[in-house]
């Protein structure tokens, strides 16, 4: 029986890789309702990230992605055009599922939160997924064609 009646995680996923389903595994294993932050394009561009797929098709993708490994959950995709979008605004999301690298996210979640007068969300963190040499996989690291998208060497 699932933990939480809603969950939300967020991300780029412009390049879909083993940390990002990691991420997912984890959202829909604690919740069969998940709300994911999609970055918009022009978010992403303001963050400094240079993407590869555009809003459209990273949305797809996503989509088709879940629809095929959380066949029987619930799920809401929201374009995020800043960090936390519909999570600080729903008083029933009830844990944010981050990375180690974007932990820092929840305490300002949850600043924001108690400022609307909501109740804090538990902040769910998941490791950072290694590649066979030990470092991290990442979308940057694909782009250079150093790893696949397991964390193989290319």
């Amino acid at each position: 029986m699932a933990k939480y009646e809603l969950v939300a995680t967020g991300g780029t996923f412009d390049i879909i890789h083993k940390g990002h389903t990691e991420l997912l595994e984890k959202a829909f294993s604690i919740s069969s309702n998940v709300i994911i932050g999609l970055t918009s394009d022009e978010l992403a561009e303001k963050k400094g990230k240079k993407i590869t797929n555009n809003y459209s098709v990273r949305l797809e993708t996503l989509t088709s992605l879940i629809q095929k490994n959380f066949p029987n959950s619930m799920f809401r995709i929201s374009k995020l055009d800043n960090d936390f979008g519909p999570a600080v605004l729903e008083g029933n999301v009830q844990a944010l599922v981050v990375s180690e690298e974007t932990s820092y996210q929840g305490e300002i979640l949850n600043k924001l939160r108690t400022e609307k007068n909501l109740p804090k969300v538990e902040i769910i963190i998941v490791p950072m997924v290694l590649a066979e040499d030990g470092k991290r996989i990442s979308t940057s690291r694909i782009k250079k064609s150093e790893i696949d998208y397991e964390g193989n060497a290319s």
